[in-house]
């Protein structure tokens, strides 16, 4: 009698890759001016921060005179996920801003102040609260520096100005001048850009129809470095400002789109 065929094994089935994000999926955009000091300290705390997520670190000099530029080059070659873009001369840190964002690989933006102030380890929160909100496409949260570090007469002068800001623009933004936010990248890209345009992301979101929160961050005094910012320049050049603010939602009507059957 022929032999019975022997019976058909199942052949193993290969195991099933994991899709990897193509790219990062959070670029954290950091604007220095004359930094040299705090370069090093702050990459090393935003690496460990979003250990567990695909990112980059963008860092804009904006015309530094001192050694910041050297400090980014050498740091560059030894952290994979930092890129260093440069300014030949000093436009502003909203327009370091306005560059990273441009560069930026991923689709949500995070900002940090250069000089070590805002904590990095606020970032993963801000990250998980985006989201998991709906509609996170149109959000921007800022961060709200709750108990600031800074000095008396810096504290009592932003205060001043974030109650009449919030008073004129109807932003309904505690701390709008807190340089950790995170947003959409195409959300700012559809804002207007313009000097100090940062001081002002809560209501020019809001004048595109977006949804803004803010969200309690720590705050750190300044270690390292000098501010680049004084008290009563700043002041005085954010009444010009927030004119233009107040003129821009004055000049444009956000069209309301009707069904396709209406």
């Amino acid at each position: 009698m022929p032999a019975a065929p022997l019976p058909q094994m199942p052949l193993p089935q290969a195991p099933q890759a994991q899709a990897l994000p193509a790219g990062p999926l959070l670029t954290v955009v950091v604007p220095v001016r004359n930094e040299m000091e705090n370069i090093g300290p702050l990459v090393t705390e935003i690496s460990a921060a979003l250990a567990g997520v695909p990112h980059e670190i963008v860092y804009v000099d904006d015309g530094s005179t001192d050694g910041t530029a050297a400090a980014l080059a050498a740091l560059a070659t030894t952290v994979p996920a930092l890129r260093v873009l440069r300014h030949a001369a000093s436009c502003g840190q909203s327009a370091a801003i306005v560059t990273g964002v441009r560069a930026a690989r991923a689709a949500w933006i995070a900002t940090l102040d250069g000089d070590g102030q805002n904590d990095p380890a606020d970032i993963p929160a801000l990250w998980a609260y985006a989201q998991a909100e709906d509609g996170a496409d149109a959000l921007l949260v800022a961060g709200w520096r709750v108990n600031r570090r800074d000095t008396q007469v810096k504290r009592l002068s932003s205060r001043f100005a974030n109650r009449i800001r919030a008073r004129l623009l109807g932003d309904a933004t505690p701390d709008t001048g807190c340089g950790l936010k995170l947003f959409p990248r195409a959300l700012f890209l559809e804002l207007p850009p313009f000097d100090h345009m940062h001081r002002y992301l809560p209501a020019l979101v809001l004048r595109t129809g977006g949804r803004v929160v803010s969200r309690p961050v720590n705050h750190r005094p300044r270690l390292r470095g000098q501010s680049n910012y004084g008290t009563l320049d700043r002041l005085l050049v954010s009444f010009s400002d927030l004119l233009g603010v107040i003129w821009l939602q004055r000049r444009w009507k956000r069209p309301r789109l009707l069904p396709p059957d209406a």
